[in-house]
């Protein structure tokens, strides 16, 4: 079963330097019954400002994941570390008890566009405080995350896999489901039509869907999509 949830229909927020739109419950937007999804705690779209930036803060224990869809951001924390991540890279903040990060927008002319993810983390299960991945953006699958690296995906403390799908009119790709719920989300064009599982949807950039009760998701493209598919075992 499949529920899409459009862009319109997400928390707001427009802050002068910051526009975003809050999938689920962030900062003051707040829906008692969109409170994550699974292990999915967090899925923003957010646009930063020629300049802007985050001050110094810490997390609580996640795997943040921010997907870089237009220009180039900047991140360092007080372990020192500092790297920067630009458009078709995604990069994993594995947050740390104490550890405060920071970001930037590099650019002082070009907004930050990104799409960030907080996965729950299992406190038992330590990582490398920053991973780092490039998209193939001319392939129709990679594997963005998993909880082993498979195939050089980036290594998260949960039991989720994130698919990074990328296909032209009349493409197909199918793949099954580890877990009983799934998040479809169109990160990159202006309109998607496609059949998920013979059910034909209309998906706008921004636009995300609940998947629901499925052992294997099918998705063909009538026009363009670029998506994300992520695959929540718990």
């Amino acid at each position: 079963m499949m529920t899409s949830r459009t862009a319109q229909q997400c928390g707001q927020a427009d802050y002068g330097w910051l526009q975003a739109r809050y999938t689920f419950s962030f900062g003051h937007y707040f829906d008692p019954k969109l409170l994550g999804y699974a292990s999915l705690r967090v899925l923003n779209q957010e646009v930063l400002a020629p300049g802007a930036a985050f001050q110094p803060r810490t997390y609580p224990q996640v795997d943040i994941i921010n997907l870089i869809l237009q220009g180039e951001a900047e991140y360092r924390d007080s372990e020192g570390n500092c790297i920067r991540a630009a458009a078709g890279e995604a990069l994993l903040l594995s947050t740390q008890p104490g550890v405060t990060w920071s970001e930037l927008n590099v650019s002082k002319e070009r907004a930050l566009t990104r799409l960030q993810l907080w996965l729950d983390a299992c406190p038992d299960r330590e990582n490398n405080l920053v991973q780092q991945l490039a998209l193939n953006t001319r392939q129709p699958h990679q594997l963005v995350a998993s909880p082993d690296g498979e195939d050089g995906s980036l290594l998260v403390r949960q039991q989720v896999w994130i698919h990074h799908i990328r296909l032209e009119p009349g493409e197909k790709w199918q793949q099954p489901l580890r877990g009983s719920r799934a998040w479809l989300q169109s990160i990159h064009g202006s309109f998607h039509a496609l059949t998920a599982n013979g059910e034909r949807e209309r998906l706008a950039c921004g636009d995300g869907a609940f998947i629901r009760d499925e052992s294997r998701l099918c998705l063909e493209a009538q026009t363009s999509l670029r998506a994300l598919v992520i695959d929540l075992m718990a």
